[in-house]
């Protein structure tokens, strides 16, 4: 009688030792799959960190490359302006009057507008409006249009650099 009490007892405590590692068992199962789907988490993340990383720096490598271009662009204007004297001298100046036409012309082109008024007699000359002055105010005009033609340039690189870096993050999405 007592081998069986002892006998049952036995079993009795096998059976509680195998449900204790049974909750264990689950309990660290449970654990596990929430330490994976963490880790997931944080791979997501981290590839979403690194596509913005990415982007930063293009960003930044876009508006270098512009900042630099304008930069260039407006030296080369600044230094065609100190050549118009030499180009377009005060005998030139005085040879040569600027008709009131063509600067209304070039005003009109320049400001975007309709031409207004009359045109008078578009022969006079403009009134203190020389030769050099018409040289000067182009070549400022065409570096400002050739600035903005690399502004145009870089927003360009810009788009293509974000369009990859949406393509790259659509990719790891799927």
């Amino acid at each position: 009688m007592n081998r069986i009490i002892a006998l049952l007892v036995l079993v009795l405590t096998i059976g509680s030792l195998a449900t204790c590692q049974q909750q264990r068992i689950g309990r660290a199962k449970k654990a596990l799959n929430e330490a994976i789907a963490i880790n997931e988490d944080n791979k997501a993340t981290l590839a979403t960190i690194e596509q913005q990383l990415q982007l930063a720096r293009s960003e930044t490598k876009v508006v270098t490359k512009y900042v630099d271009r304008v930069q260039v662009v407006r030296e080369r204007g600044a230094t065609i302006t100190k050549e118009v004297p030499v180009y377009v001298t005060a005998q030139a100046d005085a040879a040569c009057p600027v008709p009131v036409g063509f600067v209304r012309i070039h005003d009109a082109a320049a400001q975007g507008t309709d031409l207004a008024g009359s045109a008078g007699d578009p022969d006079a000359p403009a009134a203190g409006i020389a030769l050099s002055t018409v040289a000067d105010t182009v070549a400022d005009n065409y570096t400002a249009c050739h600035a903005n033609a690399e502004q145009v340039v870089g927003l360009q690189g810009y788009i293509a650099e974000l369009h990859a870096a949406m393509r790259t993050q659509q990719e790891g999405k799927r």
